[in-house]
C-alpha cells in the first residue's frame, strides 16, 4: 500500500513539474500547452493550478503597475509613499486585481466559448485564461525592472521623465506585450472550442 501511494506521488509531483514547464513554454509555443486543457480531470486541474496562480498574481502586480493610480503615486508630498509602501501596494494591490480579474473574466471566456458552442469548463476557461496572462507577468520580471532603473521614481509622478519619448517606447513594448497576452488567448479559445 506504501509503495502504490509513493508511486502516485511521485506521479503527480512529475505532473505538477510538466505544468510548471507548460507555463513557461506557453511564451513560445502555445498551442500544445492550451491543447493540453483537454485533460480536466481533478488531478491535472491540480497539477496547473499553482503556475497558473502563479501567472495570475505576477500579471495583477504589473497590471497595476502599468495604471495611471501608479503614475501618481508620488504626486502628494504630504502623502508617505517610499518604495517599500509602493511595494506593498503594488503586491497586494496586484493580487486581489490578479485573483478577482481572473475569476470575473474566466467567466466571460466561459460565455464566450459556450456561444461558440464548447463545452469546456469554467475551470479550463480560467486556466487558460491565466496561462494567457503569461507575457504580462514576463513584462513585469523582464521589462519592468528595466523601464524601473531608467526612470526611477519619476515612474510614480505625474509628468515626470517617464512621459518623454523613453516613457512612450516602454509604452509601447507594454502594449505589444498586452497583445502577445490576447493572441494567446484567442488560441486558448480556438483550442478549447475543439473540445465538444
Amino acid at each position: 500500500m506504501v509503495g502504490a501511494g509513493a508511486s502516485a506521488s511521485q506521479g503527480s509531483g512529475s505532473l505538477d513539474r510538466e505544468w510548471w514547464l507548460r507555463a513557461l513554454l506557453v511564451l513560445q509555443r502555445p498551442r500544445p500547452v492550451f491543447a493540453a486543457l483537454a485533460d480536466d480531470s481533478d488531478e491535472a486541474a491540480g497539477a496547473r493550478q499553482e503556475p497558473v496562480t502563479a501567472l495570475v498574481f505576477l500579471a495583477g502586480i504589473g497590471s497595476v503597475l502599468a495604471t495611471g493610480a501608479a503614475g501618481r503615486l508620488l504626486d502628494n508630498p504630504s502623502d508617505d509613499y517610499d518604495a517599500l509602501l509602493i511595494a506593498v501596494w503594488a503586491i497586494v494591490g496586484g493580487g486581489i486585481y490578479g485573483i478577482a480579474s481572473y475569476f470575473v473574466f474566466g467567466g466571460v471566456v466561459l460565455g464566450l466559448l459556450r456561444a461558440l458552442d464548447s463545452r469546456a469548463s469554467y475551470r479550463q476557461a480560467r486556466h487558460a485564461l491565466g496561462l494567457s496572462a503569461a507575457p504580462i507577468a514576463l513584462w513585469l520580471v523582464a521589462v519592468w525592472p528595466i523601464e524601473l532603473a531608467v526612470h526611477g521614481r519619476a515612474l510614480f509622478r505625474t509628468g515626470g521623465s517617464d512621459s518623454e519619448l523613453g516613457g512612450h517606447v516602454f509604452d509601447a513594448i507594454g502594449a505589444g506585450f498586452l497583445l502577445w497576452s490576447l493572441v494567446l488567448l484567442a488560441i486558448a479559445v480556438s483550442a478549447l472550442r475543439r473540445r465538444r
